[in-house]
């Protein structure tokens, strides 16, 4: 191997371990059997997601991954292997554009992934596509915190109504 071919490979190393480690999380997919049309809707759901997809070389990615420590995914990098990686607090994205496009393709299949450093097999990346949003889970918790005190105030108010009935 010349000496520029190398430089070159250790550069688009030292650029997937950039986003590994930038990104809050990522999904590894086999992406074989989508149409061009099919990958370029899902290359654009992504982007509106704030999620980066790419296509990588098995053998760069599995150098990036193992040089920051990440053994496990050896095995996943065999055939055709695409990353989306979340750049934004949104951790499920990846996963969940990816879910929403294998129900309507049946082609897109997860290899496995990680969140916050956590690596998650196949079942992992199909739980993680099934959490909500950040937004709608603060939204929840609001409502959780909120009921105890809209409670106590409907208590309050009936009680106050009936202490008025009473004096009337």
């Amino acid at each position: 191997m010349s000496q520029a071919i190398r430089e070159l490979k250790e550069k688009q190393v030292a650029e997937i371990k950039e986003m590994i480690t930038n990104a809050k999380s990522f999904v590894l997919v086999d992406y074989k059997g989508l149409t061009v049309a099919q990958d370029t809707e899902l290359r654009n759901e992504y982007r509106a997601n704030g999620v980066k997809y790419c296509v990588l070389k098995n053998r760069l990615l599995k150098i990036a991954l193992n040089e920051l420590g990440y053994n496990q995914f050896d095995e996943a990098l065999n055939g055709p292997t695409a990353v989306a990686f979340a750049m934004t607090d949104n951790i499920s994205a990846p996963a969940k554009v990816a879910a929403a496009k294998q129900l309507t393709t049946k082609k897109l299949a997860f290899k496995c992934g990680m969140v916050d450093g956590t690596y998650l097999d196949e079942a992992g990346c199909k739980d993680l596509a099934k959490l909500p949003s950040k937004e709608t889970l603060i939204a929840q918790l609001l409502g959780l915190l909120n009921e105890p005190v809209a409670g106590l105030a409907r208590v309050l108010d009936a009680y106050a109504n009936k202490a008025s009935e009473a004096n009337a």
